[in-house]
């Protein structure tokens, strides 16, 4: 689980083509349905926490679960600037622990992908299902396997003045183990490039699959929709958001 080390210095810079703006009304929008318009969330992967801070702009009591100290250490630089009360924890999602139960879990930005174990995801959703309120949500995004398989074999670059990446992708069908490599060049203080290297795996679930995973940790399945609608996934979905909830305490 251990990604985004030297990545997480440019991380924002070459995300800002993400509408996290849009991605937060969409996700607010899922968790109101639901009836959690307020109360404690819990982010699991939250990186940089640049969703983490625009849900606590909306009023949620949030809690950051990330792997990454790096990442975190950006999260944290970003609660300082704004003043929002977050608590950070520097924990993996197959293992994390709360002091009580919060209303929802929040995953987004293909976080539960970097799960690329179905006994390990479901330790993840049991989880998830320990420390939510009785009747407590669960909403999560996912990359599908129509996603992979269009990525494939193929290679991204991008050049910025203050650093640039290569990312070559490799997406194996058997295994379902989608892998790339980033070369990163980050431009220092003295004006110089240093190339760091990191290799990040994900894994392509079938959904079926998944939402029986949740059932089996206590999580009943209420929706399933295509990214950013209402809508049942189809075949060439590339994103999808499932919605769950605590059924069983």
């Amino acid at each position: 689980m251990a990604s985004y080390e030297s990545f997480a210095e440019v991380y924002d810079l070459f995300m800002d083509n993400i509408p996290y703006e849009e991605w937060c009304a969409y996700l607010h929008g899922l968790l109101a349905d639901c009836g959690v318009k307020d109360g404690l969330v819990l982010e699991l992967g939250c990186g940089t926490g640049t969703m983490t801070e625009l849900l606590s702009g909306l009023g949620y009591d949030m809690i950051g679960v990330d792997s990454s100290a790096q990442m975190l250490e950006i999260a944290v630089e970003k609660r300082i600037q704004s003043g929002h009360d977050i608590l950070y924890l520097e924990q993996d999602m197959r293992e994390f622990e709360l002091y009580g139960t919060v209303r929802a879990v929040v995953s987004v930005c293909d976080s539960m992908n970097y799960i690329t174990g179905e006994e390990e995801l479901l330790q993840v959703f049991r989880l998830v299902n320990n420390y939510l309120d009785p009747g407590g949500v669960f909403i999560f995004d996912l990359n599908t396997l129509a996603k992979y398989e269009a990525l494939g074999e193929s290679v991204i670059a991008e050049n910025r003045e203050e650093g640039s990446f290569i990312w070559e992708n490799w997406y194996d069908p058997d295994t379902r183990i989608n892998e790339y490599d980033l070369t990163l060049y980050i431009r220092n203080e003295d004006d110089l490039y240093e190339r760091y290297e990191e290799t990040h795996y994900q894994k392509g679930y079938d959904l079926d699959v998944v939402c029986g995973l949740l059932e089996q940790a206590g999580l009943a399945v209420e929706a399933r929709y295509d990214a950013f609608t209402r809508r049942p996934p189809t075949p060439e979905s590339e994103r999808v958001y499932l919605v769950a909830r605590e059924c069983r305490k």
